[in-house]
C-alpha cells in the first residue's frame, strides 16, 4: 500500500454509486450492535474466524485469520521499535516467587492474578485413572508463570550493567503472559494473552522519562495510522498506575458502545526496580548510582479494539494496513472455458497489484458460488473486493466493492494498481475520520454531579473536574462504575470545582466506563 497522502480515487468509469447490501444470510444468529453489543462482538470474533474458546477455561485459541491480524500488528510495531533503537530478546516464562516479593507495590498489584507452579513431575495414578501430581516432586521454591517480566529482567540486568558505558539498554520482548482471569472476553480479557513488553535502563531520570514519552508516542502513532483509531494521550491517576511505577502514561480509545478501552501503556519506573534488584552502575564521574527504568506494552487486546472501533452489522471491518489481505478477487464464470479466461485475467490483475505492494487473495474455488464468497469476505472485513466475469474481460473492466461504505464502482483495468492503491488509502482515511467524528460527538463536559450521572448513561468520554484525591476517585468508581481513564497531557489548567467533593480543581480529567 502506497503513500497515505492521497485521499480519494479519481479514476471512476461510472459515478453510479449503489448501497451494496448483499442478500446474505444476515444470519439469524448474528446480533446487531443495537440488539446486543456483547453478543455482536462475540459473533464477529467467532464467525469471522478470529478466535474461539479453548478447552482451558479462560484461554482462547487464536485462529489463523485472527493471528494474521496480530502478525500485521507485530510487524508494524516491531519496525517502529527497531527504528527507535530497540532490540528484541527473550526471558524465561517462569519467575521465582521470591523475585515478586522484592518490589512491594509490584507484588501487591499482581499477587491475586498469579498462576503458581508447585511441582515438577507427574506420576501414574495408583488407581489407574491417568496421572496425578507426584507429591515427592515439590519445587524448593514455587515458580510464577509470567504475569509481566520486570522482576526477571531486572535480576538479569544486574549482570549486564556495571558502567555508564553499558547504558542505555533498550530491549523489547514478544511473549505470552498469564494473569488469572475467569471473567473473560476473547481478545479483551483472557487468562493468557500475547503481547510485547519493552524494558529499558538509563543513566539519568530525564533519559528514562524521555523514553517513556517516546514510546507512548509510538503507540499513539500506531493506533492512529495503522489501526485508524484516534486516541487520547495522558497520565493515569495514582490509583490506576501500573504496580511499581512512578508514573503510567496511556493511550485511551473510545469504542462504539461508548466504553473506553486502554490501548497501550508506558511506565516510568524511576529507580524502584533497580533498587529492589541492586542494579547499580559507575557514572562517568566515578559515582555508584542506581539505574533509571521504563517498561511499556501492548497486547492482543488491540485486535478487540480493532473490531469494536470499526465493525458494523454486516461483520468485521478492517483498516487496509492491518488486513491479512487487502484485496480479494472473485472470478465469475459458468463453464471451464469461461473459468480459464476469467482466471487468467484475474491472475494478471493480482500480479499487477502485488507489484505495487498490495496483498491480494484470488479465490478461484469451484466449491462455492460467487454470492457466497461475497458474503464471506464482507463478513471477514476484507477492505476491497474485485469481481470479474467474461463480460468484464471483454470490456476491460472490473467491479470493485469497498467494505467500509458497502459501495460498488466499475473501474477500467488500465492502471488498476494505482486506482486500487488510491482506494485503499481512501478507506484507511475514512475509517479514521469516522472514528474521530464518533469520539468528538461522544465527548462531553460535566460541571455538576447531576450532569455527570446523566451523561454517563449516554456513554462516551466525560471531561470533569476532580479534586486529585484517591478517596474521591474510589467513591466515584463505586457509585457509578466510571473510572478516570487519563489525565490528558494536552490539558490546559482550568480552575473549577470537583464534581463529587466540591473541592478546588485545576484541571479536567477524562472519565468513562471502560473495558
Amino acid at each position: 500500500m502506497g503513500d497515505f497522502s492521497v485521499n480519494l480515487p479519481t479514476c471512476f468509469v461510472s459515478l453510479k454509486i449503489t448501497n451494496f447490501i448483499p442478500k446474505r444470510f444476515m444470519a439469524k444468529d448474528f446480533s446487531t450492535r443495537e440488539e446486543n453489543y456483547s453478543k455482536w462482538y462475540n459473533d464477529i470474533v467467532q464467525k469471522a474466524g478470529l478466535a474461539e474458546n479453548s478447552a482451558v477455561r479462560g484461554c482462547m485459541v487464536i485462529k489463523p485469520y485472527g493471528y494474521a491480524i496480530w502478525e500485521k500488528m507485530q510487524a508494524a510495531l516491531d519496525k517502529m521499535f527497531k527504528d527507535t533503537g530497540h532490540s528484541n530478546a527473550y526471558f524465561p516464562i517462569f519467575i521465582p516467587k521470591s523475585f515478586l516479593s522484592k518490589e512491594a507495590d509490584h507484588v501487591e498489584g499482581f499477587a491475586k492474578e498469579c498462576a503458581v507452579v508447585t511441582h515438577y513431575r507427574l506420576k501414574a495414578d495408583p488407581d489407574g485413572k491417568g496421572v496425578v501430581v507426584d507429591e515427592t516432586a515439590r519445587l524448593e521454591e514455587e515458580l510464577i508463570v509470567r504475569p509481566t517480566s520486570e522482576t526477571i529482567i531486572w535480576d538479569t540486568y544486574r549482570n549486564w550493567i556495571q558502567s555508564y558505558r553499558d547504558l542505555p539498554i533498550l530491549v523489547n520482548q514478544w511473549a505470552n503472559v498469564v494473569r488469572w482471569e475467569m471473567r473473560t472476553r476473547m481478545f479483551l480479557r483472557t487468562a493468557e494473552f500475547l503481547w510485547q513488553e519493552g524494558h529499558t535502563a538509563h543513566a539519568t531520570k530525564q533519559e528514562a522519562i524521555e523514553e517513556t514519552e517516546r514510546m507512548l508516542g509510538v503507540y499513539a502513532d500506531f493506533a492512529e495510522n495503522f489501526m485508524a483509531i484516534p486516541v487520547l494521550k495522558g497520565l493515569k491517576s495514582e490509583n490506576e498506575r501500573f504496580a511499581g511505577a512512578v508514573e503510567t502514561y496511556c493511550i485511551e480509545a473510545l469504542m462504539q458502545d461508548g466504553k473506553a478501552l486502554q490501548a497501550g501503556t508506558s511506565h516510568f519506573l524511576g529507580q524502584n526496580f533497580a533498587k529492589a534488584f541492586d542494579v547499580q552502575f559507575t557514572s562517568n564521574e566515578g559515582k555508584l548510582e542506581h539505574v533509571w527504568a521504563t517498561s511499556w506494552g501492548v497486547s492482543t487486546r488491540l485486535v478487540g479494539a480493532l473490531i469494536m472501533a470499526h465493525s458494523d452489522d454486516h461483520g468485521l471491518v478492517l483498516p487496509p494496513r492491518l488486513a491479512p489481505f487487502q484485496v480479494v478477487i472473485v472470478p465469475i464464470y459458468k463453464n471451464k472455458e469461461q473459468y480459464d479466461l476469467v482466471c487468467e485475467k484475474a491472475r494478471q490483475i493480482m500480479g499487477s497489484l502485488q507489484s505495487k505492494g498490495i496483498s491480494v487473495k484470488l479465490d478461484d474455488r469451484d466449491t462455492h458460488k460467487p454470492g457466497w464468497k461475497f458474503n464471506e469476505y464482507e463478513f471477514k472485513g476484507v477492505p476491497v473486493r474485485i469481481a470479474i466475469g467474461p463480460r468484464d474481460v471483454e470490456n476491460g473492466t472490473v467491479e470493485i466493492a469497498r467494505r467500509d461504505t458497502l459501495e460498488k464502482e466499475v473501474y477500467q483495468l488500465a492502471d488498476i494498481e494505482n486506482k486500487v492503491d488510491h482506494l485503499l488509502n481512501a478507506i484507511q482515511d475514512n475509517l479514521y475520520t469516522k472514528a474521530l467524528a464518533f469520539r468528538e460527538n461522544n465527548t462531553f463536559r460535566a460541571d455538576t454531579w447531576e450532569e455527570f450521572n446523566e451523561l454517563l448513561d449516554k456513554g462516551g468520554f466525560i471531561l470533569a473536574h476532580w479534586d486529585g484525591t484517591g478517596e474521591t476517585e474510589q467513591k466515584i468508581k463505586e457509585e457509578t462504575k466510571a473510572t478516570i481513564r487519563c489525565i490528558p497531557l494536552d490539558n490546559h489548567q482550568e480552575e473549577g470545582k470537583c464534581i463529587y467533593s466540591g473541592k478546588p480543581s485545576r484541571q479536567r480529567v477524562v472519565f468513562a466506563r471502560a473495558y
